[in-house]
């Protein structure tokens, strides 16, 4: 049972680590000279990266933008949470009862990040042939994976 445990509490860092990172981290959509995320962008400028200010307009909607910001933020606390509550759950849950509110804090997480990057996806660099989608943003689908995988195990998992 610990080793479960263990391995349980090692997948939540995980998952913990790929949210903050894909969050933080500048690699949403790039080119050869130019690197977004969702925070700013970084353009190549004389053989110097430089941070400048997301584009504004049509085809960077800032609506859209606030919202896959606040999602991906809403992701990690509500991670970090459900870590938490795992934690004190453990040492004060009655034995035989389920892990439902770790479950359902990490079940959130995993919607918010999955909202996050379904917006980016639907909304962002639509018509774009230059660029590909950086490992931030695949970090970010991973991530859902891996949360979505946890809230389940929580929400099966009985304290023994």
């Amino acid at each position: 049972m610990l080793a479960i445990l263990g391995g349980i509490f090692v997948l939540h860092i995980a998952a913990i680590i790929l949210l903050l990172v894909a969050t933080i981290d500048n690699a949403w959509w790039v080119t050869d000279t130019m690197s977004t995320d969702i925070w700013g962008r970084w353009m190549k400028m004389g053989g110097v990266w430089n941070f400048t200010d997301l584009p504004t307009g049509s085809h960077y909607p800032q609506d859209y933008l606030q919202a896959v910001q606040a999602t991906s933020v809403l992701a990690c606390i509500f991670s970090f949470i459900a870590l938490f509550v795992f934690i004190i759950q453990l040492f004060t849950l009655p034995k035989g009862q389920k892990f439902i509110i770790s479950g359902a804090l990490q079940l959130l997480a995993c919607l918010f990040i999955m909202i996050a990057a379904s917006i980016y996806t639907d909304r962002f660099h639509i018509n774009e042939t230059d660029g590909s989608y950086g490992h931030s943003f695949i970090l970010a689908w991973i991530a859902f994976g891996l949360t979505f995988f946890s809230a389940i195990i929580y929400i099966v998992l009985r304290k023994k």
